[in-house]
């Protein structure tokens, strides 16, 4: 017999353990650790296992895989390139230019990936199986709890099968060898689990408006973004409706979004993100200062945010953003209030200057190293620029880990180093406290009006004419009043430009069929610097179309299955 035990930590994280024993022993209920038999037996055991899930779905990306979502949104795009250090395996390459023949040893390339996230659904299910074995104080109480529980499942899903296409379905916690389900059922489930999400979650159960912070718990008002997310890769990629779900019930969500109240666009883009809107004033000689207009993680524009912290050590302990340290700047801290990282997704010359003149996104989503002044520094040409891969000249701005100059009280001198809110938080290559924002208002507004809303022509001007606002001397925004014809081409372009960097783009593309998304990324090659020699990046269409736009199955899981699981087309 088997026997799951459940233990409940300091920060009441959920942890899964497993006992077994031969079947002549008596079975003995424990005194003191709570099992998968008893635990789930009170409202207040069902919040804390819900912390557990959460805890899992962070560990998709905390627990280190190398391609976490976020990064390789960014390589599959036709805004980056694969990046990394010179002398760095292909491994990027690989998954940048859909081509094992890159590194053909990069037969693993999504393993750690994949576990996280099964076993993130394994905790999901587990707290799902008992929703009724617990008394609730409310209907109110119960659809939350559970509603929070089926949204994280429903995006766990969906990222799957964006990434893979075909993936097993698992709605109970099972161990079995299970083959991949038909790509509808999966789709039918993250429909059935957002919408329910969506129905469930009250409405005032986490109130933006009048709380300073948020979270990072999934509201309903984050589920109906998701959902329509969701409704319109699938109805894009598969050109048919689904059965849970229609296109009015989609657009009505959104429209529920914007009626609340509860979100609004930052006036200006660039307070969106740390680096865009921080500086640090000042010298050795004279101190330094951090001045800044950042709005925060909990800004009034951000609907659901992954949340991270800075704690992570080398001892099991994970909690960092990963993909933070593969998409900042290779080979040093050199210029605050930008870290260091290992140099992935290196921003293409070509996107750079694909905006239009005024546009504030481009500055606000893009790190000019001539500009910001990495070029001009010896250190950075030696310690970057010659052992970086793929080198443009631009790196992203967003999602950058970040620098400070900090004053060591003791010697009265001040050191340039790692820098999270205040202190010298952790170690740099994991203690990235960096939360991913993995929706914003802006998308529901642009979702909204590509669905065809009677409001399209508000909502694409309000993100349109944001971009192009400015900050007056006396610190008041200016405004224009432009209008953008409302048709799927400008939506489409209104969202390459907005969301940039932000893991949108490339399904943003391959909604739109998997040639168009093929046709852009072969268009986005271009000369690059590898360790200081020209060198030509170019893709290949067949390579993406033959895969049709899906990654590989890892090679350990198909083996680990026997051969249940079989290989996507391509790969």
């Amino acid at each position: 017999m088997k026997t799951k035990i459940l233990s409940i930590a300091a920060a009441s994280l959920l942890t899964l353990g497993m006992t077994s024993c031969g079947e002549d022993f008596l079975e003995v209920q424990s005194k003191t650790e709570g099992t998968t038999g008893n635990y789930y037996s009170s409202e207040s055991a069902m919040s804390r296992a819900l912390i557990g899930c959460y805890d899992a779905w962070q560990c998709t990306v905390s627990k280190g895989p190398v391609f976490t979502l976020l990064y390789m949104s960014d390589l599959l795009s036709d805004e980056c390139f694969g990046g990394t250090g010179n002398s760095d395996a292909r491994n990027s390459q690989v998954v940048d230019r859909f081509d094992i023949a890159e590194d053909n040893s990069q037969v693993d390339l999504h393993n750690d990936l994949w576990k996280y996230y099964y076993e993130a659904i394994y905790t999901v299910n587990e707290l799902i199986q008992h929703e009724n074995d617990v008394t609730w104080s409310s209907d109110a109480a119960h659809g939350r709890l559970i509603g929070e529980a089926r949204a994280m499942r429903g995006i766990l899903y969906f990222d799957l099968a964006r990434i893979f296409e075909n993936v097993p379905l698992l709605t109970v916690p099972t161990t079995a060898n299970v083959p991949q389900a038909p790509v509808d059922e999966v789709y039918e489930q993250i429909f059935s689990d957002l919408k329910y999400a969506a129905d469930n979650i009250p409405a005032d159960a986490y109130p933006k408006a009048s709380s300073s912070t948020n979270d990072g718990r999934i509201t309903c008002y984050a589920a109906k973004a998701m959902l329509a997310r969701a409704y319109l890769f699938y109805t894009g990629v598969y050109g048919k409706e689904p059965q849970t779900v229609t296109k009015a019930d989609v657009l009505q969500g959104l429209e529920d979004i914007v009626k609340s109240g509860e979100y609004s666009l930052v006036p200006l883009y660039k307070n969106l993100w740390y680096c865009a809107s921080t500086k640090w004033e000042g010298s050795d000689q004279t101190g330094w200062k951090e001045v800044s207009t950042y709005a925060g993680e909990d800004n009034a524009e951000n609907i659901l945010t992954m949340k991270f912290n800075y704690t992570s050590d080398y001892n099991g302990n994970s909690g960092g953003n990963n993909a933070i340290q593969m998409l900042s700047v290779r080979g040093g801290t050199f210029v605050a209030p930008y870290g260091e990282g290992w140099g992935g997704a290196t921003v293409g010359k070509q996107f750079y200057e694909s905006y239009p003149a005024g546009d504030q996104r481009r500055d606000a989503s893009i790190i000019d190293l001539a500009a910001e002044g990495f070029t001009a520094l010896a250190d950075y040409q030696q310690n970057g620029l010659q052992k970086q891969r793929e080198y443009t000249g631009y790196f992203n701005k967003k999602y950058t880990a970040r620098s400070a100059h900090l004053l060591n009280e003791s010697s009265g001198t001040w050191s340039f180093t790692h820098y999270w809110n205040d202190v010298q938080g952790g170690d740099f290559m994991i203690s990235q406290a960096i939360g991913y924002t993995l929706m914003r208002y802006a998308d529901v507004l642009l979702m909204a009006a590509e669905l065809g809303s009677p409001n399209a022509q508000s909502y694409i001007n309000q993100v349109h004419n944001r971009a192009y606002a400015t900050e007056a001397e006396d610190g008041s925004v200016v405004t224009p009043s432009l209008s953008v014809a409302v048709t799927k081409e400008n939506i489409m372009e209104e969202r390459r430009l907005e969301f940039a960097f932000e893991g949108v783009r490339y399904w943003d593309l391959l909604r739109q069929g998997v040639d168009v998304a093929a046709r852009a990324i072969v268009a986005s090659g271009e000369t690059v610097l590898d360790g200081g020699q020209e060198n030509r990046v170019t893709f290949k269409a067949d390579n993406i179309t033959s895969k049709r736009g899906f990654q590989q199955i890892p090679l350990t899981q198909i083996q680990l299955s026997n051969g249940v699981l079989k290989q996507n087309a391509g790969w």
